[in-house]
């Protein structure tokens, strides 16, 4: 049998979302997967669909992605189990209702459809929100997914296209072209991609991603509880701190009637038992904001590992001194909503074509220790 033209390593939403790409331009791919498709991160995740403006370049992958969501679920929700439910932005005081109008002055100038809201318009539209907060901003085209089946989805295009999904865990790279298996099992590539989420630094040690540890839970069954995602503006502070633990207000209705509720981040660990004084802490924060959660049945309880890179960009394109070597992965928080734009900014840099962003501010040349290793 011929050598597929690419390697995959991982097929969590990223690695599914590069082999429904790659596949999609006529390259044939091999995808390497240690559990199933859709674990990992992608199954501890809560599957938000949502537009971040914290910089330039994450707005613009972010605002890709999510017409590439869009364009993908068209016709087909309910497999995926989408929502356009929109993100409300909780503001809990002036200073953040301040905060709340730059963040729309900067969705506007986009193109992105959102709308300030006041109290009583935030009330109007989320009556179990504490009273006392001061307002919001509601983005329209944000939604939800369960990425799981969008993974699974995205995996099974491309094995109808020809692709190969093989069971086996990596050990470590050979090269820019091979991989070698938990059981001696070598296997080669054109070139490989590795999208191992936080994995990958194990596989590659001039790779500065780290894990961030996250809590998530879910409710029993509590139909119209909230109808948008909700946030607090602070969650942004929690997002990109590079150090600490931290909670922040983060509630999703689920298709189900459930009530997925966020989230934590905890760094300088890779257990993945709860911990059960970080997830009563997120809890009672939860609680905080929509004071009738804390009469509510949670059913279950686990946590995930974000990859996450120094500056808050996932790392996408060719190793910078490896050749043959592409990384996609250092998501953090946003793998989810920014897979399907990962997987198309990858694909055209490796065919030469022309993509609806610049790849710069992603590719791994610009961390200094990816440019010396192996020099």
């Amino acid at each position: 049998m011929s050598l597929p033209d690419v390697l995959i390593v991982g097929a969590g939403i990223i690695g599914a979302a590069c082999a429904d790409a790659l596949s999609a331009r006529g390259l044939r791919v091999t995808v390497v997967e240690q559990e199933v498709v859709g674990s990992g991160a992608t199954a501890a995740g809560m599957g938000h669909l949502v537009v971040m403006d914290d910089n330039a370049a994450e707005l613009a992958l972010s605002a890709w992605s999510l017409e590439l969501w869009r364009e993908f679920v068209a016709g087909q929700p309910g497999r995926h189990e989408y929502s356009q439910c929109g993100t409300i932005w909780v503001a809990a005081d002036d200073e953040e209702m301040a905060a709340a109008r730059v963040k729309a002055q900067t969705m506007t100038a986009h193109g992105l459809p959102c709308r300030m809201l006041d109290a009583q318009r935030l009330y109007e539209r989320e009556p179990q929100l504490r009273p006392g907060l001061a307002g919001g901003l509601l983005v329209d085209g944000d939604g939800l997914v369960y990425p799981p089946k969008s993974a699974r989805i995205l995996m099974d295009r491309a094995i109808a296209r020809g692709a190969r999904l093989l069971s086996g865990t990596v050990q470590h790279l050979e090269g820019g072209n091979g991989v070698v298996l938990a059981d001696g099992t070598r296997l080669q590539g054109g070139r490989i991609v590795l999208a191992a989420g936080s994995r990958s630094s194990a596989l590659l040690a001039d790779l500065p991603v780290q894990p961030k540890k996250g809590h998530v839970a879910i409710t029993d069954r509590y139909p119209g509880f909230i109808r948008h995602q909700l946030v607090e503006l602070g969650y942004i502070k929690s997002a990109h701190a590079a150090s600490g633990d931290s909670v922040a207000f983060n509630l999703q209705p689920r298709p189900t009637g459930q009530i997925l509720i966020g989230s934590s981040r905890q760094f300088g660990t890779t257990d993945s038992a709860v911990d059960h004084a970080m997830m009563a802490r997120m809890l009672r924060h939860a609680a905080a904001f929509t004071p009738a959660l804390a009469g509510m049945n949670v059913l279950r309880c686990w946590t995930g590992l974000r990859a996450a890179s120094p500056d808050g960009l996932p790392i996408i394109g060719p190793h910078p001194a490896r050749p043959g070597l592409w990384l996609a992965t250092g998501h953090e928080g946003l793998g989810i909503t920014t897979s399907l734009a990962t997987a198309q900014l990858l694909a055209a840099q490796m065919l030469d074509e022309s993509a609806a962003i610049p790849a710069l501010p992603y590719l791994p040349a610009r961390f200094s220790q990816m440019r010396s290793a192996h020099a």
